[in-house]
């Protein structure tokens, strides 16, 4: 069986107008080539696109916070960020407080992390939220301390726990201090930072970073503990400290292995000398055995 397969033919007419024109291919690719080379300088050198630049937290550790620095509190009176130190170690959040996105995410990852801790804010430790942003009134600043702190819903949280405004230079000096640098888009009207909280000490300086919008209760607890130089927490924490070591890249606490192991031997030790010590003493008070009688 023979089957012969001839294809469509067009004419030249029909096919000048089922393909493309070449002007119109070169437009194609023109415009393709434009966009691109548009687009390059759109990323900085660094990979970075140019609305991030100059966006970043550089890690201070151990640098001091001006505490003379004037804020305003919920109530709209003047305070001043020392007011807010001096007994306990305290946790800093910058955030603004009109923020769309970010800066409910920072408040919300830190409100559940804070849940899960078993210290108490206003306690063992403080929470200060300062906002960076000038145009941030009081009245907003107490709208989020009833949110948050009702939702924390622990008794003297509402003591511990404050919302501050503050002008343009107040801010400035804080965020330079402990390294938080951010950018304002004035077509959006909204800033561009980075997110994380800090732990600093009582006497003001910078302790712990934790990164992102979710940290770890753990993490914190241990943070909050060598904030306090081990005055608050437990022989359990204290134990935990010795076998972990904080990164400053990841912001996180991990676990040293020699620690670990230097912990595990003592341990071990101990349970030898007692085991040891209770054999001996079993083997004391052991009553000696009647001699036989002879017949």
């Amino acid at each position: 069986m023979r089957i012969d397969w001839n294809p469509p033919t067009e004419s030249g007419a029909e096919c000048q107008r089922s393909q493309p024109p070449f002007s119109r291919v070169l437009l194609v690719v023109a415009l393709g080539v434009s966009m691109m080379m548009i687009a390059v300088p759109l990323r900085a050198q660094n990979g970075l696109p140019p609305a991030l630049e100059g966006v970043g937290i550089d890690q201070r550790l151990d640098a001091q916070v001006p505490l003379d620095l004037p804020f305003r509190d919920e109530t709209g009176n003047m305070v001043r960020l020392g007011d807010y130190f001096g007994r306990r170690p305290v946790v800093l959040s910058l955030v603004y407080y009109n923020c769309p996105m970010l800066c409910t995410m920072v408040l919300n990852g830190l409100l559940n992390s804070l849940r899960e801790v078993k210290f108490d804010i206003g306690d063992q430790f403080d929470v200060v939220t300062v906002s960076f942003d000038p145009r941030d009134k009081p009245e907003i600043a107490e709208a989020k301390k009833r949110i948050y702190t009702g939702l924390y819903a622990r008794p003297g949280a509402a003591a511990g726990w404050h919302f501050l405004t503050g002008d343009e230079d107040s801010i400035q000096r804080l965020t330079q201090s402990v390294g938080f640098r951010y950018t304002y888009d004035s077509a959006t009207g909204q800033f561009n930072h980075a997110t994380a909280i800090m732990v600093l000490t009582p006497d003001g300086r910078v302790s712990r970073y934790f990164y992102g919008v979710a940290y770890v209760p753990r993490d914190l607890r241990l943070g909050l503990v060598e904030a306090s130089n081990r005055k608050i927490g437990s022989p359990v924490d204290a134990v935990v400290l010795f076998c972990s070591q904080y990164n400053p890249a990841t912001g996180r606490y991990g676990l040293v292995i020699s620690r670990a192991l230097q912990l595990g031997g003592l341990i071990t030790l101990l349970a030898l000398g007692a085991l040891v010590f209770i054999l001996f003493r079993n083997e004391r008070h052991r009553p000696a055995p009647v001699p036989k009688s002879s017949p």
